[in-house]
Parts: structure tokens; sequence; C-alpha cells
């Protein structure tokens, strides 16, 4: 089969299923839409290199409003960890006993460390997830 006519039967076939519940082929599930937890998310340059380039140590930032300030190899390190402390997934691992001991708090504060992959700068941040009630 070639390519083309591959993709207009799988369009099809995903459409079909799509309205199946629609059209009562499948049994719709009634459930209350889900409350999404709000978190407010702030990145902290926890460790850096004195002469590097991009960021300093201490340096302070707000997710998402301050994304275009931040290092694009650093952001594209954190973004995954970003997204999963936003959407209130808490990673279980806590570096206990390391200057990376992370802060796990449902209710609260949860921290987490990623560190740059650009092989000079020594670069780690420290994103901060703070429960908003």
């Amino acid at each position: 089969m070639d390519r083309r006519n591959f993709c207009g039967k799988t369009v099809c076939a995903a459409a079909g299923l799509m309205a199946l519940p629609m059209a009562g082929g499948l049994e719709a599930q009634e459930s209350a839409p889900v409350k999404r937890r709000k978190y407010k998310i702030e990145i902290e340059i926890y460790e850096a290199r004195q002469d590097t380039w991009c960021h300093k140590k201490g340096d302070k930032f707000k997710y998402p409003e301050d994304i275009g300030k931040i290092c694009p190899w650093l952001m594209s390190s954190m973004h995954d960890f970003i997204r999963l402390l936003e959407f209130g997934t808490t990673l279980p691992w806590k570096y206990e006993k390391t200057p990376y001991e992370k802060v796990i708090d449902p209710d609260g504060v949860t921290t987490e460390f990623v560190r740059c992959p650009d092989p000079t700068s020594n670069l780690v941040a420290k994103i901060i997830r703070t429960y908003i009630p």
C-alpha cells in the first residue's frame, strides 16, 4: 500500500473511532472535570562558574514570564521537569546528603535541580514549585 492510501485510510479510521462515543457505539464515560491544581514556578541559578557567559549564581526567573531570558540550552534541559512539576507530578528521588537535596511538599514548596548540558558552564538550576491554594 502506498503512503497516500495508508494515510487516507488511517485518517478515516481515526475519524470513525472518534465518532463512536457520540453515536453511542462506545459507552461514553460521564465524569466530573478534573480540577487542576495551580502552581507558581520559579527558577533560581543554584550554581554557576563566576566567569560563565550566560547566568550568574543567584539569578532568578519566573516561568513562563521570563522564558526568553533563560539560555536555550538550560531551558531545553529544564523543559520536561518544569512541565511535570507544573501539572502536579513529584519526582521521587531526593538526592539526600548532597547539596541538591530536594524539598518535596505537594501542598507547599517542591524543588528540582537540573544541570545545563553546556560542559563549560557548571550551571545548575533549581526549579521551585509553590502550590497556590
